[in-house]
């Protein structure tokens, strides 16, 4: 019987990716099985058995209630063995997560392992100090990155490639 893995909503970055991508590509997994650069939202999300349509009309709601974002990423910050971009401001989000996570409270942000939800692009992580301090002297000069989101992504993970199920736009003026 094949595995169901969870899916993953997550906020792509592209702009970040000439800076961080040679990096992920060597010490982000994620990279190589075809996540962008991104922000999590939450992880892990339904199987892909569970993502009904009734499911993804609940989420294109919930990101439609997001304003587009005007985000900076001017700062490295590091989790034990794990180094990120900071994005600034990080307030919507959490609320994205939180709202997302009370709509379907079997899913907390990261299986409920951590206490806190951080808001984050992973560059690198599992390797020694000296080697996070290179990437981050290269990423710090490259600093800082200004863009504009307008959408969150729900990915489904085959046990090979993440791949996009469903792009979850954010609340237009237009």
């Amino acid at each position: 019987m094949p595995v169901d893995h969870p899916s993953a909503v997550v906020v792509p970055v592209p702009e970040t990716e000439p800076i961080v991508a040679r990096w992920r590509k060597r010490f982000d997994h994620s990279a190589a099985e075809g996540m962008p650069a991104h922000i999590t939202v939450l992880f892990p999300f339904l199987p892909p058995s569970r993502l009904t349509d009734d499911v993804l009309a609940k989420l294109r709601e919930i990101c439609a209630m997001v304003p587009l974002l005007d985000v900076e990423f001017a700062t490295t910050s590091r989790f034990p063995d794990h180094m990120y971009l900071e994005p600034r401001p990080a307030g919507e989000f959490i609320a994205l997560t939180e709202a997302i996570a009370a709509s379907w409270p079997e899913t907390p942000p990261y299986g409920g392992a951590f206490p806190d939800i951080v808001p984050h692009l992973t560059v690198a992580g599992g390797i020694h100090e000296e080697q996070l301090r290179e990437i981050e002297a290269d990423i710090l000069s490259r600093l800082p990155i200004k863009t504009h989101l307008n959408h969150a992504c729900l990915y489904i993970y085959d046990a090979a490639r993440w791949q996009v199920a469903a792009s979850l736009p954010f609340l237009s003026d237009i």
